[in-house]
């Protein structure tokens, strides 16, 4: 499975962004997919998650009642919606698959990642 992440980019406060995960490969429909971000408090800090078929969904608690997680398995896409942005969200955004949830190192797939610039 190959994984590319879409252009973030900068952006203002409070505005929405939405991030896209296009995969390669016929047995996308199979993983978990997550989305991580670099922190002072560790290498990666999982930011949301989604199991194989969308029904589970998972985020982390800064992140929670901003951010929504979604996938379409026809199109091989997985989307972080990212609403009410702050300056603490700037970060290289990366999507990663096959992995538990919450557990970076768990992941076997990795996209290159993606900047996301949130400026006052």
């Amino acid at each position: 499975v190959q994984l590319a992440e879409s252009w973030g980019g900068l952006l203002q406060v409070a505005v929405s962004l939405r991030l896209s995960c296009p995969a390669s490969g016929r047995t996308f429909s199979l993983y978990g997919i997550g989305w991580f971000r670099p922190a002072f408090w560790k290498e990666l800090a999982f930011v949301s998650g989604i199991s194989w078929n969308g029904g589970s969904t998972y985020y982390a608690d800064s992140v929670k009642g901003r951010l929504t997680i979604s996938r379409d398995n026809a199109k091989n896409t997985v989307y972080l919606q990212m609403n009410s942005l702050k300056p603490e969200d700037t970060a290289v955004y990366y999507c990663a698959a096959g992995g538990r949830v919450s557990a970076s190192n768990s992941y076997d797939y990795w996209g290159q990642g993606t900047q996301v610039t949130v400026s006052s």
